[in-house]
């Protein structure tokens, strides 16, 4: 099944579905991760997309639909996609939905993770990913974690756009721009809501019964 993964930044989608693709095989189509690989090729689209992010702003509909299918198009994993940061307004559901279809596909579970401003700016302002694995850990929470990691702690970096004025920005539009997104979609009986500030194993088990049922 596809799965529609929600949240505002910092709130533990990325580690979410890194969990789900390693138990049950599936692609993390994340759009953050595609736009920041994408800004790294120095090309006119990868240096819009940095100056766009770096401000804590999403880029149009148009580029992130075109990134979108273009990946879709592109995969193997067929009925095996958790979409991690897409999408973000009503017009992009749709979108998704046609694109889907051309595919002979369709969105089966749809899950919005729940946590409140000051928990995600404390988990923001500690993030760091590691440069290699792309697993993502915090200062705060993970310090343990972090020192033992098979990769080495030198590996672990902070992304340009972790800080509080532009997680506050990132978060303001998340909300402005996702919740009739969430009120729309959560009228569906695949929509489900968890608890964000619950500790990630328990989180995991609440999504498991999702995808187990």
């Amino acid at each position: 099944m596809n799965i529609i993964l929600f949240g505002p930044p910092g709130a533990g989608k990325g580690t979410q579905a890194q969990l789900i693709v390693k138990k049950y095989n599936y692609f993390q189509l994340s759009t953050g991760d595609l736009l920041r690989n994408e800004s790294k090729k120095n090309t006119k689209l990868g240096k819009e997309i940095e100056r766009t992010i770096s401000k804590g702003n999403f880029v149009t509909d148009e580029i992130i639909n075109q990134i979108i299918k273009d990946k879709i198009r592109s995969l193997k994993f067929k009925d095996r996609i958790i979409f991690d940061g897409y999408p973000r307004n009503i017009t992009q559901i749709e979108y998704l939905k046609n694109i889907l279809n051309e595919f002979n596909q369709k969105i089966d579970l749809i899950i919005s993770l729940n946590v409140p401003r000051i928990i995600i700016e404390k988990r923001i302002v500690g993030r760091v990913t590691c440069d290699k694995c792309n697993l993502t850990l915090n200062e705060f929470f993970n310090e343990k974690e972090i020192k033992l990691h098979p990769c080495g702690e030198e590996h672990f970096v902070k992304r340009n756009d972790d800080n509080l004025e532009t997680i506050m920005s990132r978060f303001d539009i998340y909300l402005k721009s996702t919740k009739p997104v969430l009120d729309f979609l959560s009228k569906n009986s695949n929509f489900h809501e968890i608890d964000g500030t619950m500790e990630i194993d328990k989180i995991t088990a609440k999504i498991d019964t999702f995808l187990n049922f």
